[in-house]
């Protein structure tokens, strides 16, 4: 799941933070240009990092990739696909996919220990800001995107990990990029809101049925939205909050979250599935992420206000679906904004902030506090924004699931720090004691 990038790498990153390893901890400021509205200052502060594993230098991908999707697959490899790169003849759209094939792991460790990207073949669109999600049958789903160009694109791919081939998948009803898709329990996957063409913003909600290979309408969102964030919840409806529609002076930030049930109906248009008012976030916040805790509570971290890179968070919210609140749930360490997708469950209960900065950081949802993961000696910091993660355990026994939480993950590209998109890699490692 991605935030929504345009073809241009105009707008950077522009947090500043400085990251200093110690012989006991990490000491770490993160200062954005002007504090973000109603969050806390980022001032100096020092974390000691307890059972936060470590970040490791990986392979090069064959491509620097930005607004791109990585994907777990059943045999614990990982599918990159899409994403662009800056200053190329079709404003940087990558139609390429490579597979990154952890090695055998060795000694008493489970997590993977090295591994290698291979080439994966082609999408039949090059596109970036899509979607990707794994279907119960293991093939890969793409939907959406920009396209060459900067076209909106309305189709859908498949993608089959047995024989390496894609083929088409059907067409929205409504080209959209930078919209949200999630797997549904019953295998079906809802692709919510984005952007249309002509910068038009989008409160629609698609349905993709693989049995019958095409998309149908669904019920529609209260507001149009972006940069918003939609989860699986353990009931299986699916919370969308946060997010904006506008641009420029007409920017509207959303506080509101909504909750799609599949068991109701549209009131207006009659379409099965329909969305609800949910209560709004404590902030307005757009180009956050958001996961499911193993409780069923939902954490909403860091984003930004209106003034987008100038009025990043630090911020952490907690939704309960029993009582329908949130409450504040303390700080990350530095901002993280445009990270939507990038964050995971880990074994041990902490949550892993992988990516929207030049850092990654592990949060500890009991003590509502978080901690810098150290990078292994040698290991360049992450790039920042726009990055892709995914697990790196699918595939060991009693692997990642929602529930259970990884203990490795796979961190590739992403732009940021005053640089363009990047081929590099890392990967992260739980610490022993979690596993």
């Amino acid at each position: 799941m991605r935030s929504p990038v345009r073809p241009t790498f105009a707008r950077r990153f522009a947090v500043a933070f400085v990251v200093l390893l110690t012989g006991d901890g990490l000491a770490a400021g993160g200062l954005a240009a002007r504090p973000p509205r109603g969050a806390p200052s980022p001032t100096f502060a020092v974390a000691r990092p307890a059972a936060t594993g470590r970040v490791e230098a990986g392979p090069a991908m064959h491509a620097p990739r930005a607004a791109h999707t990585a994907t777990a697959l059943a045999d614990g490899s990982v599918l990159v696909a899409g994403g662009m790169t800056e200053g190329s003849a079709d404003e940087g759209a990558l139609a390429t996919l490579e597979r990154f094939v952890p090695s055998a792991t060795s000694g008493a460790s489970p997590g993977p220990s090295t591994g290698r990207f291979i080439a994966a073949g082609r999408l039949r669109e090059a596109r970036q800001s899509h979607t990707a999600t794994r279907l119960a049958d293991d093939r890969v789903l793409f939907v959406g995107g920009y396209g060459a160009g900067g076209r909106v694109l309305a189709s859908g791919e498949l993608y089959d990990p047995r024989t390496g081939r894609v083929a088409p998948a059907g067409s929205l009803a409504t080209a959209r990029a930078g919209h949200e898709a999630v797997a549904l329990p019953d295998g079906r996957v809802l692709v919510i809101g984005g952007v249309g063409a002509g910068w038009s913003f989008l409160a629609s909600a698609e349905l993709y049925d693989p049995a019958a290979g095409r998309f149908a309408p669904t019920g529609a969102m209260r507001v149009a939205r972006e940069s918003h964030t939609a989860t699986l919840l353990a009931d299986g409806t699916v919370l969308v909050a946060g997010g904006h529609a506008g641009r420029g002076a007409a920017l509207v930030l959303h506080a509101a979250s909504e909750r799609w049930d599949a068991s109701r109906r549209d009131p207006t248009t009659g379409a099965p599935g329909a969305f609800r008012a949910a209560a709004p976030m404590r902030l307005a916040r757009h180009k956050h992420d958001a996961v499911r805790l193993a409780d069923g509570q939902l954490l909403v971290l860091g984003g930004a206000d209106a003034r987008d890179d100038r009025g990043t968070y630090r911020s952490v919210e907690r939704w309960d679906p029993a009582r329908d609140r949130w409450v504040p749930a303390g700080d990350l360490v530095v901002p993280h904004y445009k990270h939507a997708g990038t964050s995971l469950l880990l074994a041990d209960g902490g949550v892993l902030v992988a990516s929207g900065a030049g850092a990654v950081e592990r949060y500890d949802p009991m003590r509502g506090a978080s901690a810098l993961v150290p990078l292994a000696p040698g290991t360049a910091r992450p790039r920042g924004s726009f990055a892709a993660v995914a697990p790196l355990d699918a595939g060991l026994p009693g692997g990642a699931t929602a529930a259970r939480g990884v203990r490795a993950a796979l961190i590739t590209g992403g732009y940021g720090r005053g640089r363009g998109a990047t081929a590099e890699a890392w990967i992260y490692r739980g610490d022993d004691r979690a596993r």
